[in-house]
C-alpha cells in the first residue's frame, strides 16, 4: 500500500475519542536516513492542511446529569452504565387483628383441618348427603335441633326476654307431640308460626358484656372464641339436665354428634367453597365468623351490625 493510500486509511482505523469530535491524524514522517530511508512525498501546491478539529458541544453539560455522583462519563461511543434497578420487594401479609393473638397456632390448625376436610370429612359429608334421602336427613336435623330448645328457652329467660322464652317452649311442646318427637318441624308453619331461633350461653355472656376474647380455630369444632367456647361447654353441660336421660349417655352423644357434624358440613359445602376461593381462606373464615357472632349479640340489643372487628 502506498503512503498516500495509508494516509487516507489511517483516520478510519483510528479510534474516535468522542462521537461528536473528529481529530485529524498526522502520520509520523518517514525516515530520511538509514537503510529504510524513503523520499518524502511532496505536498502538492495549493493543497490545504486538514482543518483543526471542531468538537460538537456537550449537550449534557448544560443540563442535569443522569449519572450518579462520582461516576465518570465514559469516553467514545460506549453508552453510559445503566442505573441499578430497584430490587426492593414489598411483601403484604394478612391484616393483624387484636382478636387473634394466636394467629400462628390457629393458622396451622386451620391448614391441618382443611387438609383432613379435603381428603376425608368433605367427601364423607357429601356422600352422606347424596346417599341418605332428604326427608331422612331433615328428620334427623329436626330431631336433634328440637332437643336443644329447652336450653334456648333458658337463655332467652336469662337475657330478660320472657316472651321469646315462652315461644321457644311452645315450639318445643308442639314439635315434640304433633311433630312426632321433633322429626317434623310443625311449629314453624301456620297456625303456630314459631320459627327456630338459635341461642345459647355464648350469646348470654355476650349480652351481659363479656368480650369475645381470643379467636380460636379448633379441630372438631372449627372457628370459635374463648367466650363461645365457655358458652358451648355450658350448653353441653346443661342439655342433659334439661332433657334428662338417656341423652347424656356416650352411646347417644357420639353418634348423634357425628351425624350433626356431617349434616352441617354437607349443608355448608357451597359456602365453604366460596370462602376458600376468595383470597385468604383463613382470614375469610375468621372474619365471617366474628362478624356473624357480633351480629347475633347486637340483635339481642337491637343494634345495627357493626363493622368487621
Amino acid at each position: 500500500m502506498s503512503f498516500s493510500a495509508l494516509l487516507l486509511a489511517m483516520p478510519l482505523l483510528t479510534a474516535q475519542p468522542d462521537a461528536g469530535c473528529t481529530l485529524p491524524v498526522v502520520p509520523n514522517p518517514p525516515p530520511t536516513e538509514g537503510p529504510h530511508a524513503q523520499a518524502a512525498t511532496p505536498v502538492p501546491s495549493g493543497s490545504k492542511l486538514p482543518a483543526p478539529a471542531r468538537c460538537a458541544p456537550d449537550q449534557t453539560s448544560s443540563g442535569a446529569s443522569d449519572l450518579p455522583q462520582g461516576v465518570a462519563q465514559l469516553e467514545g461511543d460506549q453508552a453510559p452504565l445503566p442505573r441499578e434497578p430497584n430490587d426492593t420487594i414489598i411483601v403484604q401479609g394478612r391484616p393483624r387483628t387484636a382478636s387473634d393473638p394466636l394467629e400462628g397456632v390457629n393458622a396451622r390448625s386451620f391448614a391441618l383441618v382443611q387438609s383432613v376436610d379435603t381428603a376425608v370429612t368433605g367427601p364423607v359429608a357429601l356422600a352422606y348427603r347424596d346417599t341418605v334421602p332428604r326427608p331422612v336427613r331433615s328428620g334427623l336435623r329436626n330431631f336433634l335441633g328440637n332437643l336443644t330448645e329447652p336450653v334456648v328457652a333458658l337463655n332467652y329467660l336469662l337475657q330478660l326476654k320472657p316472651g321469646k322464652s315462652a315461644e321457644t317452649l311452645g315450639r318445643f311442646a308442639v314439635n315434640s307431640t304433633i311433630g312426632v318427637a321433633g322429626l317434623f318441624d310443625v311449629a314453624k308453619k301456620r297456625p303456630f308460626s314459631l320459627p327456630r331461633r338459635p341461642n345459647g350461653f355464648g350469646n348470654t355472656l355476650g349480652y351481659y358484656g363479656v368480650k369475645s376474647g381470643a379467636y380460636l380455630y379448633l379441630p372438631f369444632m372449627g372457628p370459635t372464641t374463648v367466650r363461645d367456647l365457655v358458652g358451648r361447654v355450658l350448653d353441653i353441660s346443661v342439655l342433659p339436665v334439661a332433657i334428662g336421660q338417656p341423652f347424656s349417655d356416650p352411646l347417644y352423644v357420639i353418634p348423634t354428634t357425628t351425624v350433626r357434624l356431617l349434616d352441617e358440613r354437607a349443608e355448608a359445602d357451597e359456602q365453604i367453597k366460596a370462602l376458600r376461593k376468595d383470597g385468604d381462606p383463613y382470614w375469610n373464615v375468621r372474619q365471617h365468623y366474628l362478624r356473624e357472632r357480633q351480629a347475633q349479640i347486637d340483635a339481642l340489643h337491637r343494634k345495627r351490625i357493626r363493622k368487621d372487628p
